[in-house]
């Protein structure tokens, strides 16, 4: 896989770069809340421009339905670009159209334009190659070379992110090789003991890690709604908790095979429930009750990891040398069910640990519970992408810069 540092010594003054970014940011209206993603990827954009050439970003935003949505317009996210870069950002309100060629035609060496939401074109997220391809075609004429540092994006065979780089030169810039080189500390050579904590609501979305680190982890703590499908599994009443029955006997399977291969599963001995789900508007105080995570009452849902288990598991990554954390241990958002998510966190700051939170709510829990992110060992910027590598699986996106 060719690097951006490749691409510099090469020159790319006067060209026009192609930068395939995440900058799929959180947004309260058209107020960015989280602008972690964007910082990301400045490195790349401001080295780019730093060396002269014309810097062309896109990215998508939220999910809209293939047509333009105001409400998950990137606007916000290019004046927010402009505002760290300290200089005036392009910005097209099309992906391709005339207002994108005008932009990029616009620029002159040194500045950087963004493009409207790439998901505005129903060509960059369609399953007909035909379709992906002609879209791609229409995004390469905007630019002489691709450097691809989406990486919260790797894992889709999207247009921007697998067809395009075919059509153009193409470079890993620093972001994407930053994840990659530190999901291979994660996967090879592992430095143990090797703990990995999982939270998240569905525990569905979670198998195919568990399944595949069942085969590297020394250590694996489950929090979150995900674990009452454990307790269950275990033949725990977990009263009105979140519960995935259909995936009790896959959990089963995971809890003996766990057993045969040494591998210890870590549940919470202790959780906070309450009657009803948290008003997460005005996060009115919810007075959770404190229960033995095998005595959930009736009509009781559990929402958050207790104390007890907050010891627990702090107790469980002291030791380790590296550990891997996806998913927050309650409904974090709300103040009485946040400390879960914040004993964990601080456990991986205390831990002597080689520390990867993996994108997505955890990276969100760090900021909003005011963590400092250079307490971490390095914090991503892809969940879903960082998860489906660590399942062995092979990113599109990864796959088509290495092509």
């Amino acid at each position: 896989m060719k690097t951006i540092d490749e691409l510099l010594t090469e020159g790319v003054a006067g060209r026009r770069v192609f930068v395939r970014a995440d900058l799929n940011v959180p947004l309260d209206g058209t107020t960015i809340t989280d602008d972690g993603r964007i910082r990301a990827v400045l490195p790349t954009v401001a080295k780019l421009a730093e060396a002269g050439a014309r810097v062309v970003v896109a990215s998508h935003l939220g999910r809209p339905k293939g047509a333009p949505d105001p409400a998950f317009s990137l606007a916000p996210a290019a004046a927010r670009l402009g505002e760290l870069l300290g200089a005036d950002v392009a910005f097209a309100t099309d992906t391709v159209g005339d207002s994108a060629r005008a932009a990029v035609a616009g620029l002159t060496d040194g500045q950087v334009a963004v493009v409207e939401n790439l998901r505005f074109n129903a060509g960059e997220t369609s399953k007909d190659d035909a379709e992906r391809a002609a879209f791609a075609d229409r995004l390469a004429e905007l630019a002489d070379v691709y450097v691809g540092d989406g990486f919260g994006a790797v894992h889709r065979k999207h247009a921007s992110v697998y067809d395009l780089p075919a059509r153009l030169p193409h470079y890993a810039g620093y972001l994407i090789a930053t994840e990659v080189g530190v999901l291979e500390k994660l996967t090879t050579d592992v430095k143990r003991p090797y703990a990995v904590v999982l939270g998240g609501a569905k525990v569905s979305d979670k198998l195919g890690v568990i399944d595949h680190l069942l085969e590297k982890a020394d250590r694996i703590l489950i929090g979150g709604g995900m674990v009452f499908t454990f307790l269950a599994a275990q033949g725990h009443e977990v009263g009105a908790s979140l519960l995935q029955e259909d995936q009790i006997p896959v959990v089963k399977e995971y809890i003996e095979r766990a057993k045969e291969r040494g591998v210890e599963f870590v549940l919470p001995v202790d959780v906070l429930v309450a009657g009803e789900f948290p008003d997460m508007k005005t996060k009115a105080p919810a007075n959770p009750t404190t229960v033995a995570a095998d005595a959930i009452p009736a009509g009781q849902m559990g929402l958050d990891i207790g104390p007890e288990s907050r010891k627990l598991y702090a107790s469980k990554l002291a030791d380790t040398a590296t550990v891997f954390w996806n998913g927050p241990m309650g409904v974090f958002e709300h103040p009485d069910y946040a400390e879960g998510t914040r004993a964990v966190a601080q456990a991986l700051i205390d831990s002597p640990a080689f520390t990867v939170v993996g994108g997505g709510d955890s990276a969100a829990a760090v900021r909003i519970l005011g963590f400092d992110e250079n307490a971490f060992g390095h914090i991503s910027t892809g969940g879903g992408a960082s998860l489906e590598y660590l399942e062995g699986k092979t990113l599109p996106g990864l796959a088509a810069l290495e092509g």
